[in-house]
This record gives C-alpha cells, sequence and structure tokens, in this order.
C-alpha cells in the first residue's frame, strides 16, 4: 500500500511540475554528455530531474538572478551520475547555492588529532554530506558549453555527495552489494598512487593533476571522465571505468563517438569536499 502511494506521489509531482518540451529541449540540446542516451535513459533523466528541481531550493548570491534554465542546466548534471540510483541518492539536503564566479572561504578547522587548521581558498564548487551544493555559475555555464575536456564541476561535487553516503569523502562511496570492495580499492589504490608518482616524477598525466589530491578528488575527477571524456578514462585507467561502469550502472562510452585521448589544461586547483 506504502508502495501504491509512493507510486501516486511521484505520478503527480511529474505532472504538476512537468518541464516544458521547449525549456527541456533547449538545455539539454547544448549538453554533450547527454548526446547518444537511449529514449529510456532520457526519459528516466527527466524523471528525475523533474523530481529534483521540485525538492532543491536554488539560491542565487551575490546578486546572481537564477533563470530556470540555469536551474535545469544545473538539475540535469546533478542527476546523470544518479540515472543507475534514483533520486534517494541524492536526498538529505536540500540548498543549492550559486555564486556568480570563484567564490572564497575563509574558516578554521579541526583535524582528528585537535589541531586547529585555518582555511583560506578560492573555489569553484563544494559540497557538504547533510549540507548544500555550492556552486560557481561562471563554471557551470563553461561546462555547459563542454569548453573544457573531462570537467565538470557539478558532477564533481555530486560524486563527493555519493561518496559522502557511508561517511566522509574518502574515495570509497557505499557499493551495490553485487561489487567487490577488494576490486575497488585495489584498483583505485594502484591508480592513484600511479597518479601521484607520476607527478612527483614531473611526468605528463592524461587527466586533471587535481585527482592527485586525495582519494576522494581523484573518485570525483574520474567521475567528471567517467562522463565527459568516457575514452580517456578508458584509454588510460580502464580498471577505473570498469569499475565505475559497474558503480554509475552506466556506459557513457556506447553513448559517444571515440575521442582521442589529450591532455585537459590544469583548469582548477582550488575545490573543496
Amino acid at each position: 500500500m506504502m508502495q501504491f502511494f509512493k507510486r501516486a506521489r511521484i505520478a503527480y509531482l511529474l505532472r504538476r511540475h512537468a518541464i516544458t518540451h521547449s525549456l527541456w529541449a533547449e538545455t539539454t540540446g547544448q549538453l554533450a554528455v547527454l548526446h547518444g542516451m537511449t529514449a529510456v535513459e532520457q526519459a528516466h533523466l527527466r524523471e528525475l530531474v523533474t523530481l529534483f528541481l521540485h525538492e532543491k531550493q536554488f539560491v542565487g548570491v551575490q546578486g546572481l538572478a537564477l533563470t530556470d534554465a540555469m536551474c535545469l542546466g544545473i538539475a540535469v548534471q546533478a542527476c546523470l551520475p544518479a540515472l543507475g540510483f534514483g533520486l534517494t541518492s541524492l536526498s538529505g539536503w536540500i540548498e543549492i547555492i550559486v555564486y556568480p564566479g570563484a567564490f572564497r572561504i575563509n574558516r578554521d578547522s579541526r583535524d582528528a588529532t585537535g589541531v586547529v587548521h585555518h582555511q583560506e581558498q578560492t573555489l569553484i564548487g563544494e559540497s557538504w554530506s547533510q549540507g548544500p551544493l555550492i556552486l560557481s555559475w561562471d563554471d557551470v555555464a563553461q561546462d555547459l558549453q563542454s569548453k573544457h575536456l573531462g570537467r565538470n564541476v557539478v558532477i564533481h561535487e555530486i560524486a563527493h555527495k555519493l561518496d559522502m553516503l557511508n561517511g566522509y569523502a574518502d574515495g570509497y562511496p557505499p557499493l551495490a552489494p553485487d561489487m567487490a570492495v577488494t576490486a575497488w580499492s585495489t584498483t583505485f589504490n594502484a591508480a592513484y598512487q600511479s597518479l601521484v608518482l607520476r607527478l612527483e616524477h614531473h611526468h605528463t598525466i592524461p587527466i586533471d593533476p587535481y585527482a592527485a589530491s586525495s582519494p576522494a578528488e581523484f573518485f570525483a575527477v574520474a567521475s567528471e571522465y567517467f562522463f565527459c571524456a568516457p575514452a580517456i578514462l578508458q584509454t588510460h585507467f580502464a580498471d577505473v571505468y570498469q569499475q565505475l561502469q559497474l558503480y554509475y550502472r552506466q556506459n557513457p562510452l556506447s553513448r559517444v563517438q571515440p575521442t582521442k585521448p589529450g591532455h585537459p589544461k590544469p583548469s582548477r586547483t582550488t575545490r573543496d569536499e
């Protein structure tokens, strides 16, 4: 009986808050990450996005006036990683705060030993386990136009949100029952350590060097490449791609034409989980 009422409520919300065809087509048409999706995937994504927009509160700050198209663009990118999970994976938080551009943080934090560290950083995105998703619109807008290969700040921060479903962001999100924890741990640890070692020896690397900041950032950056430049990730980190394919229950490579592996611009070094 409870499932019946839940399905009835969802059906009502989808009708009551339906996204207009013109707005959906205009917004999604420019997103390269959605090209090649099946009709079933597109329909499921549209349902997730509709419910997401209903549940979340978008807040523009520092004079930024958010439009329906801007909110939809953010929502589509946020829901793409959740396509295989459902909206419950994005529950537990409400606000999406959008700055006009990069924003500064100035805060004190205490580590596990009790030592207080002072942080002053300029960020383009930030996410908290039970708190808001914070974004720079300038960077979201660039990602909507696919200006930087393998980069997507919304997907990056949503990856952190998913990572934190079982605690702190540490690169080990809760896995499906049919996934082997050992295989995930071994694959990601080896890839992360290899990346760190290559940077220490000043070798050219095929993905954003920000991935070497921590295991959490490696998972988030790898997630960006998984959706936005899957050929690069599969070419250079095939085992990581395979694990992410199992985790996200999606195969972006099947949607796009092969992309020649390249070297992205190191366009960000100031993000926080």
